[in-house]
């Protein structure tokens, strides 16, 4: 089990699971971009690091930060349709290995997504071809690709459905919007409780060289969740057109479950 554990990313999702690992006994390690977020890390039981990804990894304390077990990569592609994202992205990401490749980390949990995914109008599992069709789903591919030829370090990823809870209300998404398309296509959605559940297992279990699948056990189609959290929210539904042509998968969660016994807290997102 390793007890040093770096975080890199601790926003919606990394300062809550970092405060759940030091709250379990590890010694946790965590960057942020943002000076005034130093002392909320802190306040969660974190050893705080101000870093910056570009072209190179820029930190005060960079071998310090490198000086871990176990390092969560868990910097989401920024611009979704940008297709620039495609080239500053995996750019990204190959400095921080760089400075893992130099550093005492022999673990790796990378936190991907759903989006690898093409929309099949059927299943998808791990097994599937990927055919993203957005910038930042095409970037994480290329990443996830990479990953796969790395020799020197134990690696999991997880593909993270549709992020929800805390902060994230999603009956505001699209409260009052009208006429909105696709509205009977299924949604692959995640509460952050099970994001962090899945991360602390696959830690404890020690569950290595691994790619999972990591959302919620049921799939409601996008007008009933959101019309579903709009009520909850207490504000206006949205409304919804009729399409021919519907675009979707549905993701499966079975590996994850199989793998390390694991049960949803949060099975059907229409509960979030």
């Amino acid at each position: 089990m390793p007890y040093t554990i770096s975080i890199l990313g601790c926003g919606w999702l990394g300062l809550p699971l970092g405060k759940v690992l030091a709250q379990s006994g590890y010694a946790v390690k965590g960057s942020t971009t943002s000076p005034e977020k130093l002392e909320l890390i802190k306040a969660a039981g974190i050893k705080p690091f101000l870093l910056t990804v570009k072209d190179e990894v820029q930190a005060a304390e960079k071998t310090e930060f490198f000086n871990a077990d176990l390092l969560v990569l868990n910097i989401p592609p920024r611009g979704r349709r940008d297709p620039a994202v495609e080239e500053n992205y995996p750019r990204k990401v190959k400095a921080v290995l760089n400075e893992v490749s130099q550093s005492p980390v022999q673990k790796l949990l990378f936190i991907s997504s759903t989006g690898v995914y093409g929309n099949e109008n059927s299943t998808v599992d791990e097994d599937t071809p990927l055919a993203p069709s957005t910038a930042s789903g095409k970037a994480l591919d290329i990443i996830e690709r990479f990953l796969g030829l790395q020799q020197s370090l134990e690696i999991t990823v997880l593909r993270l459905g549709g992020l929800i809870g805390g902060e994230r209300k999603p009956g505001r998404f699209l409260a009052g919007k009208k006429d909105v398309p696709n509205g009977e296509a299924p949604v692959n959605l995640v509460h952050r409780d099970d994001c962090i559940g899945v991360i602390e297992a696959v830690i404890e279990q020690d569950a290595w060289g691994h790619t999972f699948n990591v959302v919620a056990d049921e799939h409601p189609t996008r007008a009933a969740f959101y019309t579903a959290q709009a009520e909850k929210e207490v504000l206006e539904p949205p409304t919804f057109v009729a399409n021919a042509d519907l675009s979707y998968k549905i993701v499966s969660n079975e590996r994850v479950k199989a793998a390390l016994n694991y049960t949803f807290r949060w099975p059907d997102p229409r509960l979030f």
